[in-house]
């Protein structure tokens, strides 16, 4: 079992690191284009990143909040939105994933919103599924993989 610890990324080496397992995952493994993996949300987002006790970088995820998010919330201030969500190969199994989806609702309560909004890849459905995310809504495509919107809330 790899020991690891999730936090909020606050410097320059740990949003490179991020942005790095981003390109692996979604860039590499699942064929995501570049230039749509990363957008205009990451300079306000709030970037978690779990980390290995020998530093390794082994997954990342992001949560934004506030007026620019509202039209993925459904307009509602008081969601935050989870994305971008992505564990190495190596560190897939160990838990990471969920550990950094509680990370990302740790810091939505930080910030005072009353639940997490997602859109999961129908894949990870029964993932976020055991973590208490409830799917609404219709299957939906992006970057040309199924998709379905997710909620849970996380006031308290």
């Amino acid at each position: 079992m790899t020991a690891y610890s999730t936090r909020t990324v606050t410097g320059e080496q740990d949003r490179a690191a991020c942005f790095q397992i981003r390109k692996d995952v979604f860039v590499g493994e699942q064929n995501v284009p570049e230039e749509i993996e990363y957008d205009s949300y990451d300079a306000d987002a709030v970037h978690v990143i779990a980390v290995a006790a020998d530093g390794t970088a082994l997954g990342t995820g992001r949560l934004l909040h506030g007026p620019a998010v509202a039209a993925k919330t459904g307009g509602d201030p008081t969601v935050g939105s989870l994305g971008r969500l992505a564990v190495t190969k190596e560190a897939r199994g160990l838990g990471v994933g969920a550990a950094l989806v509680r990370a990302i609702e740790d810091a939505a309560r930080e910030l005072g919103l009353s639940a997490v909004d997602l859109h999961a890849q129908t894949h990870a459905l029964g993932f976020y599924e055991r973590l208490g995310y409830a799917a609404y809504g219709p299957e939906f495509p992006d970057a040309g993989i199924p998709h379905r919107a997710m909620r849970r809330a996380v006031e308290g």
